[in-house]
């Protein structure tokens, strides 16, 4: 991956609340407001979860409480019959397009639509079968670590680079949504910093932007941040989600942090 830093990725997510128009409008929203590229989900209800009515799969607590997992799952998807035509539409919109798969079988179909990039999301950092199956493509690896400690970070970055991937990226990352300002350490951008020879970005669940430029001053060079349309008001992730010219004044103080930086040499 070779971009100007910081790179921003503008997440859909499950904004598209289930229209494939409003997926496309995300695109053309976060192309018009200067984000570098725009991100995908690609799973399906079963390869998450099962269709259940147990108490297990019933959210406890936080912002999708109540949800049963395959409902939220089945509300939330990107279907896969929409992904060939928001890949052309992105083409169309000169917007890099990717996304993170959650099964092999994701990773097949994206690798048809010649998928540029593949994200692992934090929660599939441990699924070893998907990691395979990508690093199997040679494409570029971002990868979250919003559930892991630093040993298992150590374990899978050694396990990707010795199979051959130069290019990784690992994003430092809260999973709570909407994560608190509390939640943050970002001490640990500057430890992945200098333990991994790879770039270091952020992923970020806030609310605050300011989080994002501290990132940016503690040495992240890709942010990525879930988007909404202007004046959008629904969408299971639009408590956390920058709305219209808000990304493009978000992309605007990350850049302006990362210029305030100066060069390293006194």
């Amino acid at each position: 991956m070779k971009f100007n830093k910081p790179w921003f990725i503008a997440e859909i997510s499950a904004n598209h609340c289930g229209s494939i128009k409003i997926a496309k409008q995300l695109i053309k929203c976060a192309k018009k407001n200067g984000a570098d590229a725009v991100k995908l989900q690609t799973y399906s209800p079963n390869s998450m979860t099962v269709n259940t009515r147990k108490k297990d799969f019933i959210i406890k607590s936080g912002l999708w409480k109540g949800n049963n997992l395959w409902d939220l799952y089945k509300k939330a998807q990107t279907p896969h019959k929409w992904h060939k035509e928001l890949f052309l539409h992105a083409k169309k919109l000169n917007i890099v397009c990717f996304s993170t798969p959650f099964d092999t079988k994701d990773v097949d179909l994206l690798e048809k639509l010649n998928c540029p990039i593949y994200k692992i999301a934090s929660f599939e950092m441990s699924d070893l079968s998907l990691i395979n199956r990508i690093i199997k493509t040679k494409k570029p690896i971002i990868l979250s670590t919003g559930l892991s400690n630093l040993a298992e970070i150590d374990f899978v970055y050694k396990y990707i680079k010795k199979r051959g991937v130069k290019d990784l990226a690992l994003l430092y990352c809260v999973s709570n949504y909407p994560a608190r300002k509390e939640d943050f350490n970002l001490h640990n951008i500057t430890i992945l910093k200098k333990k991994y020879k790879c770039k270091i970005g952020f992923s970020d669940h806030s609310k605050d932007s300011k989080i994002a430029c501290a990132a940016v001053a503690a040495g992240a060079e890709i942010v990525e941040k879930h988007i909404a349309a202007e004046g959008q008001s629904r969408g299971l992730d639009i408590d956390f989600s920058l709305k219209g010219k808000k990304i493009k004044k978000f992309i605007r103080d990350l850049k302006f942090t990362y210029e305030i930086l100066g060069k390293k040499n006194f």
